[in-house]
């Protein structure tokens, strides 16, 4: 009887964190969107870079800033409701943005859609965590959802665009309003466990800042890096091995997206056997070499550093997520608004100061500077500790 419990208990977990991970693919294709309209927003609405930047901002600095006051406001009293009410105001900004001439309404269409991706991370996060039971490889397969999602907008929103034009905006809220629906319907379903699990001894948890703030520091080195590629990777191995199309600098990014996606899930796996802090020592230290041998091979061994750069900075992805709600216990979803949201935005403010860089002297000098990055992170994350759950540990 006991073993057909667990069993069953284990299949409504499973359900649960795929319809969570299903729904933050969802989530995170809005935010990639944004970045795949502003072609089309230049093109049809004569949109400057200055003005092409504010869009941008819109939709990803202000989600940021605010995801930790949604955390913060779950943190006092669970609001689960939040999760399909922010999916779906997600996709309608998205899906209002191209209707309408005015740059304003444009870019506050889009900070709502922000708006409404601040509001579904913090508790979806929570929800997720307690669905996987505290399993790293649920958790991880949670993060590679939004990373799925963020790639998938590209191939999703442009031929919408190319077809219709901005006017065909408003079909791109259909993912968001039909999952959000059935987020909806499930939701008692899908908050049962996490009630179970918040009420368990709770006054036992003891909040460990100091540990969180180095935890929100690493986050911060490591988006400084993945930004920078994102925006420059392309731009470099085209340069250097295909000075006369795009072809090497797509396949490029394409690599670095597909071995990233790999390490979010091997990070869950690896942190089931290891210790989560000494995984994402071990990481950013192997990040230095990598990244240095994308900056410095040449030829189409590149690649082969790419591909370890890639692995380096993505398993720890999802540790991330799980360590700051452990070092956070009793405010899990200001931990997830900060380690999903406030900290991975602050790093991408350094990507213009890499570019103009690279303006300034060339661009392997700038990736070369960004060897400082992981090796901070491996310095701050030496003071980390895995975290117990004994009252008064720091």
């Amino acid at each position: 009887m006991n073993t057909e419990i667990m069993q069953s208990a284990q299949r409504a977990g499973r359900w649960r964190i795929s319809l969570l991970v299903g729904s933050h693919l969802i989530d995170d294709l809005y935010q990639g969107a944004v970045p795949a309209m502003l072609p089309f927003f230049v093109a049809e609405r004569h949109f400057g870079y200055v003005a092409a930047a504010g869009i941008t901002l819109a939709a990803t600095l202000l989600s940021s800033v605010v995801q930790p006051l949604f955390g913060m406001m779950t943190d006092k009293h669970p609001l689960p409701w939040l999760v399909p009410a922010g999916l779906g105001v997600a996709g309608i900004g998205v899906g209002l943005s191209g209707l309408v001439d005015s740059y304003l309404w444009t870019w506050l269409a889009i900070a709502l859609s922000g708006l409404g991706v601040a509001a579904y991370h913090p508790e979806s996060a929570r929800l997720a965590r307690a669905a996987a039971a505290g399993s790293h490889v649920g958790m991880s397969w949670f993060s590679l959802g939004g990373n799925v999602g963020f790639a998938l907008a590209p191939i999703i929103v442009t031929p919408v665009m190319a077809a219709m034009g901005l006017g065909g905006s408003p079909l791109l809220m259909i993912p968001a309003l039909v999952v959000g629906v059935l987020l909806s319907i499930m939701l008692r379903r899908l908050i049962t466990p996490a009630i179970a699990m918040s009420a368990a001894g709770r006054a036992a948890l003891v909040d460990r800042w100091g540990q969180f703030a180095r935890l929100g520091t690493v986050v911060i080195l490591r988006s400084i890096v993945t930004f920078a590629l994102n925006t420059f990777l392309a731009i470099w191995v085209g340069e250097r091995l295909d000075a006369s199309g795009h072809l090497a600098g797509e396949a490029a990014l394409v690599l670095y997206f597909g071995v990233g996606a790999v390490g979010t899930l091997l990070g869950g796996t690896l942190a089931s056997r290891f210790s989560r802090v000494r995984l994402i020592r071990t990481a950013y230290l192997l990040t230095i070499p990598t990244l240095a041998g994308v900056a410095l091979v040449p030829g189409p061994l590149v690649y082969v550093f790419i591909a370890a750069t890639a692995l380096c900075l993505y398993v720890p992805f999802s540790l991330h997520v799980t360590l700051g709600q452990d070092f956070l216990p009793t405010r899990v979803g200001t931990a997830s608004g900060v380690t999903l949201g406030l900290a991975v935005s602050v790093g991408g403010l350094a990507a213009p100061a890499v570019g103009a860089l690279a303006e300034a002297v060339n661009l392997q000098t700038a990736l070369l500077v960004l060897l400082l990055a992981p090796a901070a992170s491996w310095f701050v994350a030496r003071g980390m500790r895995e975290p117990t759950q004994l009252v008064g540990a720091q």
